[in-house]
């Protein structure tokens, strides 16, 4: 398939701004891919297609407040540092972009916050407007992670062009974030709210996680017309025995494994068995998944609506069908879904 299979004409106000005032209270568009039938429904209506013994494996990353905002030495020019991923916690080196980039060499200091309370000197030149940051920071490691929490702001993605707003901290993380290590949310796990999952449980229906640290890679353009050449970021994952045991077994009883979003049905088919069978692993994914492909682990699938040419449009059409995912979104469109990381989602069976 080729880049252009994707493009769509996207109206600039279908992508949402805010969240749904419930989490569990946005639109639920339901596809059934044997049939090709499609419902309009409420994301907490999906109590109805799930049973006892079915499974739905969530991300239970968390997001961190990756955007900081400090000024130069000597110029006091502003300068934006996006925190990628920390390299070393002793010696508080960080992977980062900054923005203007052209502003940054090798030696500079930045200071942040209104009493400079926290400085760090640039290191290394990485990539055009990557660089290495060494904060320094004379407190332990949980002083420097409160500094930064308290400096920090939820980085919500930039196609969302209203400023972050103290309810962001809350909403752009699902109620299943406990590992600290994304810089972007699972978003389709963020329309669970926690009483929609106790409704589930008492279903008989098994909540099980993986982790996958999403990175600014999900919002990275795609380049090149011929698919096979795009590279996708490195994404760090963790799925442990207990998630493999659960989703085995469900395999094995032919029961509903529900991949909760595409970072976490990208981690699923990054540790598959010759025969199928989901495998404990800790270690790195850079795995592209776009049609044609041959899904092994989950047989149900809740996302988001994407934004056109986007990889994650590409994994749920691999999915979905490319030719019934476009007719979806034609759909969606015309009864103005909301679309992108705060807006509706859509289930897949």
């Amino acid at each position: 398939m080729k880049l252009s299979d994707f493009k769509f004409n996207l109206p600039a106000e279908l992508i949402a701004e805010r969240p749904s005032l419930n989490r569990d209270e946005s639109r639920l568009m339901v596809m059934h891919r044997k049939t090709g039938q499609i419902e309009h429904k409420m994301f907490k209506d999906i109590l109805d297609y799930f049973d006892d013994g079915d499974v739905m494996v969530v991300n239970n990353t968390r997001v961190f407040p990756a955007r900081l905002y400090g000024t130069k030495e000597k110029t006091g020019a502003k300068i934006e540092v996006f925190l990628l991923r920390e390299l070393n916690r002793e010696a508080r080196l960080w992977d980062v972009l900054v923005d203007p980039a052209r502003k940054i060499r090798i030696g500079n200091k930045l200071y942040f916050g209104d009493d400079d309370n926290l400085v760090a000197e640039v290191i290394d030149n990485t990539t055009s407007r990557g660089r290495t940051l060494r904060f320094l920071f004379d407190g332990t490691y949980d002083e420097f992670k409160k500094t930064i929490e308290t400096l920090g702001e939820t980085p919500l993605p930039r196609q969302i062009r209203r400023p972050v707003e103290p309810e962001d901290k809350e909403r752009y993380q699902t109620v299943f974030a406990k590992r600290e290590g994304a810089v972007a949310a699972p978003t389709a796990g963020m329309h669970f709210s926690r009483e929609l999952v106790k409704r589930l449980e008492l279903k008989g229906v098994s909540f099980t996680d993986i982790t996958l640290h999403a990175g600014l890679g999900n919002f990275r353009s795609v380049d090149v017309e011929d698919l096979s050449k795009h590279k996708m970021d490195s994404e760090e994952i963790f799925i442990e025995d207990k998630t493999v045991r659960i989703v085995n077994q469900a395999k094995q009883n032919r029961k509903r494994v529900c991949a909760v979003g595409t970072t976490t049905m990208r981690a699923l088919e990054s540790t598959v068995s010759i025969t199928g069978q989901l495998k404990p692993f800790e270690g790195w994914t850079n795995k592209f998944i776009y049609p044609p492909f041959e899904f092994s682990v989950a047989n149900a699938m809740v996302s988001n609506f994407h934004l056109p040419q986007s990889t994650l449009m590409m994994m749920v059409a691999a999915f979905a069908d490319f030719d019934l995912l476009m007719k979806a979104y034609k759909l969606a469109i015309k009864e103005k879904y909301k679309f992108f990381s705060y807006g509706d989602a859509m289930l897949i069976l």
